[in-house]
């Protein structure tokens, strides 16, 4: 009697079509799982980060506000892993949207967690957890053992999520971990953020653009008469390459027990650092090109946010393959072929 074939694993992804779940979805699909991702109903079926997966991808329409929507999600994948990585993942947008990111990053987390539970406690589950949960920053650099400290609303809405899940871990027995994830990027990463705004900012200033095209927050050009304005250039942060920090996320679920770890790359580098690497790359000073925005500046500042990820190097074996200076031309090599 012929062999009955092995089923797959399945894992489900909130946030699919967001950078980190279109990379985690290549990585599941490139390891033979059946992946089920969550998308939002929307007018538009265009999604950019998984256009070149999505056929091998079963989309579910659910949203992290509607319980009803993830119960019936969860129901119909059967997960054995599932990956929460959607949220309002802005921390400078938190402060004029808070109550919304609490119901998405914090509450959300748990609607899905909760669906979990009731409907298959067995599965593993994986949180995506933040290095802003370290805030007003206690000791340099972090650690799973370092104090949280959130200084804005995205990082509180976080560090609940967190705890819900180190909770529902005990409590349950459940198999939940965090991942204390450090800034990432990649040419899926949104233009929101600073490291593509000034990375689309230099591709535009080796193209001779003086007026973008894309908007920032304040509804005006990214590059407006041949200047992008930032906010804080002093502020420090730990930047990876989200197609390394995806790794970690699966191999966190492969382990014996669930347990808690910080993904990072251990350097440090200030905004400033940032243009100057990537205008460099483009043959340019970036003191030409950069000019500080005050409407940009953050209410609070976090930092210096960098992270000692030995425990994820000791126990899962990963280590960042990526580094700052080849993370920043990726970014700009990117916008360049985009703006061409």
């Amino acid at each position: 009697m012929p062999k009955k074939a092995k089923r797959p694993k399945v894992a489900l992804i909130t946030g699919v079509t967001g950078q980190d779940g279109s990379y985690l979805a290549e990585l599941l699909l490139s390891k033979g799982y059946k992946v089920f991702g969550l998308v939002r109903k929307t007018s538009h079926f265009l999604y950019p980060n998984i256009a070149h997966i999505q056929h091998g991808l079963n989309l579910i329409y659910a949203d992290l506000l509607d319980p009803v929507s993830l119960t019936a999600a969860v129901k119909f994948a059967k997960p054995d892993e599932v990956y929460n990585l959607a949220s309002q993942s802005a921390p400078g947008e938190s402060f004029k949207q808070p109550i919304h990111t609490a119901e998405i990053t914090a509450i959300g987390a748990h609607r899905i967690l909760d669906a979990v539970k009731d409907i298959c406690p067995k599965a593993k589950f994986y949180q995506a957890s933040s290095s802003e949960m370290f805030g007003w920053v206690k000791e340099i650099p972090q650690n799973e053992n370092t104090p949280f400290n959130p200084a804005n609303p995205y990082a509180a809405a976080k560090l609940y999520a967190h705890n819900i899940c180190q909770i529902y871990r005990k409590s349950y027995n459940m198999f939940v971990v965090c991942g204390i994830l450090f800034n990432h990027e990649s040419p899926r990463r949104g233009l929101g953020f600073v490291s593509q705004k000034v990375a689309y900012a230099a591709a535009c200033a080796k193209l001779g653009i003086k007026n973008s095209e894309y908007l920032n927050e304040e509804g005006e050009p990214v590059v407006k008469n041949g200047k992008v304005g930032l906010g804080n250039l002093e502020a420090k942060r730990d930047w990876g390459f989200a197609g390394d920090f995806v790794e970690a996320m699966w191999m966190m679920l492969q382990q014996r027990k669930p347990e808690d770890f910080v993904i990072a790359t251990g350097e440090i580098h200030t905004i400033k650092e940032l243009c100057e690497v990537a205008y460099k790359y483009v043959g340019l000073n970036w003191k030409k090109h950069v000019v500080v925005d005050k409407r940009f500046v953050r209410p609070t500042e976090t930092g210096p946010l960098v992270g000692d990820y030995s425990k994820a190097k000791k126990k899962l074996g990963w280590k960042p393959k990526v580094n700052f200076e080849k993370l920043v031309a990726m970014l700009v090599d990117a916008n360049i072929a985009r703006l061409k």
